[in-house]
């Protein structure tokens, strides 16, 4: 680092003895805080033997849990982000009453504790809830039941998409759907042809955290599950079961497969960044706008 300007208080970190010591007690943190627990659930699924970690992947219940995890992603991941876009291209590219409104609402699962989602599933569609006479005179089940947790998982993962859409569409603004527009392409065109490929990449990037976050959660799923063993189980209720009941291997087994997961999602994230996802990187590589109406012009023409 260069000498502090002559005449100017030197800033905050310019000393080589504070620098070491701010990196060395980050690094503690993160050692302590991340790396730590990651090496315990890897060792501990292992420590029994390679025979004894697969037979409890391979248990019944696990198996289960794995299954009923990956297929509420599956339905969860897939509604989010069609939700993201359309909120997304609604919020960007339209001027309507209560758009700031709509903006606060997205938001609202961030600021809403997963446990209180829940409990608000259950006075809404349990038996004693707003809904629940009416299902189950009608013999529909939410409650306790793969719907409940699709609706849970969606509740605290609908933000995620539209949260990175969002910035990067009004940064982009409208010109290029405007210039699309006035040469005759249609909604479903303009959108394909030019609004999907200049989103690409952050949407990819809200999908990874949005899929993410929906096989980890726990909060609110156990709420409106029931937890019932090898029927309403996702693999983080199954995890505090096996755990409670004193099943050590398998508990961080399964737990290994969490792990995993997110150890794949940290490398998609990191992937996408370099491809220009995330607020941080995506906003300086903006183009033009003398050249965004050229460009849009040669898309729709082809």
């Amino acid at each position: 680092m260069s000498n502090p300007v002559k005449g100017r208080p030197p800033r905050v970190g310019d000393a080589p003895a504070f620098r070491r010591t701010l990196i060395g007690i980050v690094l503690a943190l993160v050692a302590i805080v991340i790396i730590a627990p990651l090496a315990v659930i890897g060792y501990q699924a292992f420590s029994q033997g390679l025979q004894v970690y697969a037979a409890a992947i391979a248990h019944p219940d696990t198996l289960h849990a794995i299954g009923l995890t990956v297929v509420t992603a599956l339905i969860a991941v897939p509604i989010n982000t069609a939700f993201g876009v359309a909120a997304a291209w609604a919020i960007t590219k339209f001027d309507f009453w209560g758009r700031r409104f709509l903006l606060v609402v997205i938001e609202i699962p961030f600021s809403i504790s997963p446990i209180v989602a829940g409990v608000a599933y259950l006075f809404v569609y349990g038996l004693q809830g707003l809904f629940g006479p009416a299902l189950d005179s009608a013999d529909i089940k939410i409650l306790f039941a793969l719907p409940g947790i699709v609706l849970a998982s969606m509740f605290v993962t609908a933000p995620f998409v539209a949260r990175e859409l969002i910035p990067l569409m009004q940064a982009q603004g409208r010109d290029l759907e405007e210039a699309a527009t006035s040469l005759g392409a249609s909604g479903w065109r303009t959108f394909f042809s030019v609004t999907l490929p200049n989103i690409r990449w952050a949407l990819l990037y809200g999908v990874v955290l949005c899929n993410a976050r929906v096989m980890g959660e726990f909060g609110a799923v156990s709420v409106v599950s029931g937890n019932i063993r090898g029927q309403t189980n996702t693999l983080p209720l199954h995890i505090e079961l096996l755990y409670h009941d004193y099943q050590t291997a398998g508990a961080f087994a399964a737990a290994s497969i969490l792990a995993l997961l997110a150890v794949v999602t940290l490398i998609a994230k990191v992937l996408l960044e370099r491809q220009g996802a995330g607020r941080a990187r995506r906003r300086p590589g903006l183009a033009a706008p003398a050249v965004a109406p050229k460009t849009a012009s040669a898309e729709v023409s082809s």
